[in-house]
């Protein structure tokens, strides 16, 4: 073989590897909060039910405030709001207020 070919195909299977790999999308710090305080209690089935306490966003919000009160967690407004956002991603889909 030449060496332009040989070249080539090192380069296409180092290519092909490389595109194989997903990538792994980075975790919100509202995820990381809620993974780390909040999973061992609540399963997902918690936020499938049919009477959610949680209505909207604002009631989302709210429930997160209570229960990392709860918790004496000890959050700022900025932690309750991302757990809010990505609890509301991930199963409530709620209208976000462009402040909340």
């Amino acid at each position: 073989m030449s060496r332009s070919l040989v070249a080539a195909l090192a380069f296409a299977a180092g290519t092909a590897a490389q595109a194989q790999v997903p990538a792994v999308p980075e975790a919100s710090r509202g995820e990381l909060l809620y993974a780390l305080h909040c999973i061992a209690c609540h399963s997902s089935q918690l936020h499938w039910r049919d009477r959610r306490v949680a209505g909207d966003w604002s009631r989302l919000v709210a429930e997160v405030e209570r229960w990392q009160q709860a918790g004496k967690l000890g959050w700022e407004r900025a932690d309750v709001i991302e757990t809010a956002r990505y609890l509301n991603t991930l199963h409530y889909r709620y209208p976000v207020p462009e402040n909340p």
